[in-house]
């Protein structure tokens, strides 16, 4: 994880302004930085995303493969996550650094899309034990400046909405045989309902309170956060500590309600833009890495 050295008069500076709801930018405890969503920007995926929270920079991209139903789930599709962290992210994910963090982070997203409802997986299910569709993402961390559980989170989540996989016609003869016809109409196609899509919200424990969206510098002086994952509802799917500070029950209760509150608004935020993108077709401007 990038991080970042302070002297001990500029920690004291910003857990001084956290303790008055005054951070070192001007913002709140609960107010998330500027995010700038694009969806559609990796052209040989099934869906993609990229996301830049200030100097954060993720892209995900999902590409829809045929594979057969695991065993213990026979009428349903899967979901497999890769994730790389570019050592020019940050000097620290060099070499086994970047390894670590990439499958800490692959580990997380495995937890927060256990829960049964986040993506409807019969829906991925071509024939019951013999066919299925495998959707393959892969994370790519581009650049590292803090905050980057919540940046993934919503980059994976644009891009599933943005993900369109082609119909499938199974055609049986009279021997029994059967034979996969995939539509080759881009506008024949199967969407994703991203609603119950959980997105994570790191909470970081600074002095005697907590801060959303922390920056290098505010992760610099927290000794422990929570990662919560939420819906679009305000649900608690799943919840991890991080860090070597402990928390005690009555901070990490008001960490919960606060990581409920800020992630329904988060999700009310993404829907926003991906519905404007969406709504705009083919005549919406790309910026892509140019931008």
């Amino acid at each position: 994880m990038a991080s970042v050295v302070l002297s001990e008069a500029e920690k004291l500076y910003i857990v001084h302004g956290v303790q008055e709801d005054l951070r070192v930018d001007g913002r709140g405890c609960e107010d998330y930085r500027c995010a700038e969503v694009e969806t559609d920007v990796v052209s040989n995926t099934s869906g993609s995303a990229r996301v830049k929270l200030v100097d954060t920079d993720v892209l995900v991209g999902i590409k829809a493969e045929m594979g057969t139903p695991k065993l213990e789930k026979p009428d349903e599709g899967y979901l497999e996550f890769f994730v790389d962290c570019s050592s020019n992210a940050t000097p620290e994910l060099e070499g086994r650094g970047g390894e670590e963090l990439g499958t800490d982070i692959a580990n997380t997203l495995y937890r927060v899309f256990s829960c049964e409802n986040s993506v409807d997986l019969k829906s991925l299910c071509i024939n019951p034990r013999e066919h299925c569709w495998v959707l393959y993402v892969d994370v790519l961390l581009l650049e590292c400046g803090g905050n980057i559980f919540d940046a993934i989170s919503i980059a994976v989540k644009a891009a599933l909405f943005n993900t369109r996989i082609p119909k499938v016609h199974v055609l049986e003869d009279e021997e029994g045989t059967k034979e996969i016809e995939l539509s080759d109409d881009p506008y024949d196609c199967i969407r994703l309902n991203v609603e119950e899509v959980p997105c994570i919200v790191t909470l970081s424990k600074i002095g005697y309170r907590h801060v959303v969206d922390a920056t290098l510098q505010e992760e610099a002086c927290s000794l422990a956060s929570l990662l919560i994952s939420v819906t679009s509802k305000g649900a608690l799917t799943s919840m991890k500590k991080v860090g070597k500070g402990s928390l005690d029950p009555e901070s990490i209760f008001e960490m919960m309600e606060t990581g409920q509150r800020v992630g329904k608004s988060l999700h009310t935020a993404l829907q926003k833009i991906l519905d404007e993108e969406e709504s705009l077709g083919t005549s919406r401007p790309k910026v892509g890495f140019l931008g």
